[in-house]
């Protein structure tokens, strides 16, 4: 891998609902123990079922929410280390592109407004010809600097989204679903202007997605997530996958070669309430190769070489 530029150790998220109207309070724990290590012009991809900590772990990372457990270490520095005022001028060097590009601009903020909102927030002039240089890196015209946010198509308002991102010339991106709500030719789009900004730019991604195929296709490795945990990482390419959940989720992904496609087995069994996870793996209700050391132990994140596993019984290697 190279160079780190960010270490993720033992990051955890616990959340408290503070009860009411006959229940007691409860706590939860979102994100469990999440270690990893994203090098620098890598793309890293998060994939996993609505609920596993997915969103939950971007934020973490951006330190938008604040961690329970666990260190973030960005190009040396120790993150959780550091005051709400570093924090704030730390992030010139990281930002974020949502999912919905309609919902994250501000309907009464022109294109060039949009735009210049990064610089404002940090207390900085926009320098000049910058605004023309955002819209020129995402293949926006410039004439477009004066329209709203509903004037722009969905695809233009994601480059909208993307250009907003580089403003301040950060190194590290967290991409929270950017494709998810565009149509397909334009999701093309989107992903071939993110190689292109990556290539250009020498930009870090951390990629979160429900679009399996897509991960495979973009990132170079994958972290996959159940109920908070990581349960596997593994190189993209061809590297396929040996947990029960995480073969489970890439067989359902839709292949368009008829030659290749094969008959989808859906899990069984009922998600555990992440108010009450089971006393071992918080997977093993809904395993086909579930043992009695399953429903005992927690297992833990094991790499062998790029490929790290938390399962007792792992599916053989095809």
């Amino acid at each position: 891998m190279a160079e780190p530029l960010l270490d993720i150790s033992g990051l955890s998220k616990r959340f408290e609902t503070p009860g009411g109207f006959g229940q007691k309070p409860r706590s939860m724990m979102a994100v469990r123990g999440v270690s990893l290590r994203i090098g620098k012009g890598e793309v890293v991809g998060v994939v996993g079922e609505s609920g596993c900590g997915k969103s939950t772990l971007a934020r973490l990372v951006l330190r938008l929410l604040e961690p329970t457990d666990g260190r973030l270490v960005f190009d040396g520095q120790d993150l959780t280390a550091l005051s709400a005022r570093e924090m704030r001028r730390m992030r010139r060097r990281m930002a974020m592109v949502f999912q919905d590009p309609y919902s994250s601009l501000d309907p009464r903020y022109t294109l060039e407004e949009v735009l210049g909102e990064p610089f404002r927030a940090q207390g900085l002039p926009v320098p000049e010809g910058r605004i023309a240089e955002l819209l020129a890196q995402v293949g926006l015209p410039e004439t477009m600097r004066g329209a709203y946010p509903h004037q722009l198509s969905g695809g233009q308002r994601q480059r909208a989204g993307i250009a907003r991102a580089l403003a301040l010339h950060p190194e590290f991106l967290v991409l929270d679903e950017p494709t998810a709500s565009l149509d397909v030719s334009i999701q093309a789009q989107i992903i071939a202007l993110l190689q292109d900004l990556r290539a250009r730019l020498g930009l870090t991604y951390l990629f979160i997605s429900h679009d399996l195929g897509l991960v495979r296709y973009f990132c170079d490795r994958i972290v996959v997530m159940y109920l908070g945990a990581v349960v596997e990482l593994l190189p993209a390419a061809a590297t396929p996958p040996r947990h029960p959940y995480s073969r489970a989720l890439m067989d359902s992904t839709f292949v368009p070669d008829p030659g290749q496609r094969r008959d989808l087995v859906g899990l069984t069994g009922e998600i555990p309430s992440p108010f009450n996870l089971p006393k071992g793996c918080a997977f093993a209700a809904r395993c086909p190769r579930v043992t009695a050391r399953c429903l005992a132990e927690v297992p833990l994140l094991e790499a062998s070489g790029p490929h790290a596993l938390a399962c007792f019984n792992p599916l053989p290697e095809l």
